[in-house]
């Protein structure tokens, strides 16, 4: 493309924005004067990913809002999106409620007559598919303090059916919520791992604080044994760093988005055993930095003198093998989530444990 092309190019950009002091606009290159000296300035690639995610989102909670009034498919959908940012240079969201009010003039519908999510209002205990978007009514039962950079919230929401983890991610620049709160929140997405199931709050979720109460049904459980078995995947572990991730690494690779430098980060997965049925429990890192008092610190100085991540498991497993507790927290799936754990006795051998434990 020639110079004289590129700037008339650039005066009818001047022109269709509207702009009538063209003397004092610059244009969004550099020409140096010399052949094929035409330089466009660097495009930042973090922000297009960025964008390409937000339209992503915006698709899906658009196609879930007209589904029910009209063929409608996320992937045109998308292109849409694609179409008014590229031709108008507007942000996501602007682009969100252009598309959405194509949607309603092809599907001849008020504003009013499609909700603002268009989702099914959902039980927290209740949910039981993964990547369905839903929206909730919920209180903030508890927040935990995040154990990565990019999370910006993470804790428990329950309702009368049941609790559920939630996160909120930084990138997702959403509104902070208090704990003892109820708020509803619109255009939340489920996710499943390993059995259990959370939701994710991002670009798109809608959050309004109620002045109502919740009676939260309760799930706390407690439960007593011998901690019989640390099982693989405690102590020093990685977490997956991608936004709108936490999963624990495998071999340095996540189940989502494969190999990718992690995140420390401390847990234990212990088996719990009463001589009649066996309890897995998971402690996060602030209960197994209390429970062992091994920081998060200290196990990585101890990974890194020894040049093996695994010494910090084998120590937690020497100290706490043997020993009687009482755990108390919410059931997820098949795990119990340790709200707090009390020692009941003096350490003994495991193996006198297993025993005197079946045979009460």
């Amino acid at each position: 493309m020639t110079v004289e092309s590129k700037l008339q190019e650039w005066l009818v950009a001047i022109y269709r924005s509207g702009s009538a002091s063209l003397s004092l606009r610059r244009p969004q290159f550099i020409i140096d004067w010399e052949p094929t000296s035409v330089r466009l300035p660097e495009q930042n690639t973090a922000e297009t990913s960025e964008t390409m995610s937000d339209l992503q989102t915006h698709a899906a909670a658009i196609t879930a809002q007209f589904s029910e009034h009209l063929e409608i498919d996320e992937q045109d959908v998308k292109e849409r999106l694609e179409t008014v940012v590229d031709e108008y240079r507007i942000p996501p969201e602007e682009a969100r409620r252009t598309v959405r009010n194509q949607y309603l003039e092809e599907a001849d519908l008020d504003d009013d007559a499609v909700t603002t999510s268009g989702n099914e209002m959902v039980g927290v205990g209740t949910i039981e598919t993964d990547e369905s978007w839903i929206d909730v009514t919920a209180k903030v039962v508890e927040l935990w303090e995040p154990q990565s950079e990019a999370i910006a919230q993470v804790g428990l929401l329950g309702d009368e059916s049941g609790r559920t983890k939630f996160v909120s991610f930084e990138t997702s620049d959403l509104p902070a919520i208090d704990e003892g709160e109820v708020y509803r929140f619109e255009n939340v997405v489920t996710d499943e791992y390993q059995g259990n199931y959370s939701v994710k709050l991002n670009r798109t979720t809608d959050i309004e604080r109620l002045d109502e109460s919740i009676e939260v049904g309760d799930d706390t459980t407690t439960v007593q044994g011998a901690l019989v078995d640390i099982q693989s995947g405690s102590g020093l572990i990685k977490r997956c760093p991608e936004d709108d991730c936490t999963r624990v690494l495998q071999n340095g690779r996540c189940s989502e988005h494969g190999s990718v430098d992690g995140e420390f980060d401390l847990r234990i997965k212990a088996v719990l055993d009463n001589g009649e049925t066996i309890t897995e429990v998971i402690c996060n890192r602030e209960r197994t930095e209390e429970l062992t008092g091994i920081t998060l610190k200290k196990a990585k100085q101890m990974a890194k003198d020894a040049l093996d991540t695994t010494v910090v498991a084998e120590e937690m497993s020497e100290e706490l093998l043997g020993s009687y507790y009482a755990v108390s927290g919410p059931e997820l799936g098949r795990y119990v989530l340790a709200d707090s754990i009390e020692p009941l006795g003096e350490p003994t051998e495991t193996e006198s444990v297993l025993i005197e434990a079946r045979s009460i």
